[in-house]
């Protein structure tokens, strides 16, 4: 602190003594006077280094309160900022969050549609050829199945997904299996049962009577205008005895018994048993179709001249089918079924 200092000069009070001489005070009463007045000088000297002192202080003391007062200015400036870059900062926190939820939703979204579009293909795939399957065991073709499994191919070469490489691969081995198999051709087979059918009524029985004269097919043949009516008349006779007399070999002895009625019945059921062979190779029953062409076989060669061209071409025929219905089954798709099986579980 500054102290202040009186404005005016103490007047200072001299010691009373003994009266001296009237020169010696006066030279005393100067050099008092002199003393006073460097005194006084020297006073106000010091008063005038505290006055500038003390502005001086003044203007250090307004310049750091101007400095002090920028800085609160600024540090409350710096604290707003703070508190701004703050809420910004927790704004992006937030909304690099909420992007972060859409994009982990986004992808969790695009796999879900992935999946369901390969579990469709899957379905799609594995219902097609198991419907060709069907056609297959109902037809006896494998066209079916190796249109179905083509078309698969097909289909799982466009999506073009690693997890359907196996599939893939399943159906090759597949296809190649069945181009590779043997088969019954069934539409072949089918066609000449029908014609088997068509010559059964053609069939002339064992016991039958055989009709025509030798004498008058040599006549007439010889001399057909010469035929008088002495011929005819020994023609007439003639066939009327092979009727009351007849002698032929017959090996089955109860073919010679068939009555008109029975051969009848007997065509019918040998068309039966070619019928059922036919539904049986239709279904794919190759035991039951076996069985009833052994039978239709055995009737063929027991009640039917075997001498005669109609029965020995029906024999033939028949062999041949009986040779051409293979115990061979339709190649299977197994390997494409499983491979379907772990592709739909997600394996």
């Amino acid at each position: 602190m500054n102290a202040e200092l009186p404005s005016e000069p103490i007047p200072v009070t001299a010691a009373p003594t003994a009266p001296a001489p009237a020169k010696g005070s006066r030279a005393l009463v100067l050099i008092v006077g002199g003393v006073a007045l460097g005194a006084l000088l020297s006073s106000g000297l010091l008063w005038q280094k505290l006055v500038n002192i003390q502005e001086h202080l003044a203007r250090q003391s307004a310049d750091a309160g101007t400095q002090s007062l920028e800085a609160r200015t600024i540090a409350k400036q710096a604290q707003d900022l703070a508190r701004e870059t703050a809420a910004r900062q927790a704004v992006t926190d937030a909304r690099v969050s909420e992007t972060s939820l859409q994009r982990s939703q986004l992808e969790d979204l695009m796999q879900s549609l992935s999946r369901s579009r390969d579990e469709n293909l899957v379905v799609d795939i594995e219902s097609a050829v198991r419907l060709a399957q069907q056609q297959a065991q109902l037809t006896g073709s494998t066209e079916p199945l190796l249109a179905a499994l083509k078309t698969a191919d097909d289909r799982v070469s466009r999506a073009a997904h690693p997890r359907l490489a196996p599939l893939q691969r399943a159906i090759a081995h597949d296809t190649e299996r069945i181009k590779s198999a043997n088969t019954t051709d069934t539409p072949g087979l089918l066609v000449k049962l029908d014609e088997l059918v068509r010559q059964v009524d053609e069939l002339p029985a064992v016991n039958a009577v055989a009709s025509g004269s030798p004498v008058s097919n040599t006549a007439q043949a010889a001399n057909p205008a010469a035929a008088q009516w002495w011929q005819r008349w020994l023609n007439v006779v003639y066939q009327e005895a092979r009727k009351l007399v007849r002698v032929s070999r017959i090996e089955q002895p109860e073919a010679a018994l068939l009555s008109p009625e029975q051969t009848f019945f007997l065509r019918e059921n040998l068309k039966l048993k070619l019928l059922n062979a036919r539904l049986g190779l239709l279904a794919r029953q190759m035991e039951s179709a076996r069985a009833d062409l052994a039978a239709a076989n055995m009737a063929l060669n027991k009640y039917f001249d075997p001498a005669s061209r109609k029965t020995q071409s029906m024999a033939g025929l028949l062999q041949q089918v009986q040779g051409q219905m293979k115990t061979a089954e339709l190649p299977q798709v197994n390997e494409t079924l499983a491979a379907l099986a772990t592709a739909a579980a997600g394996n």
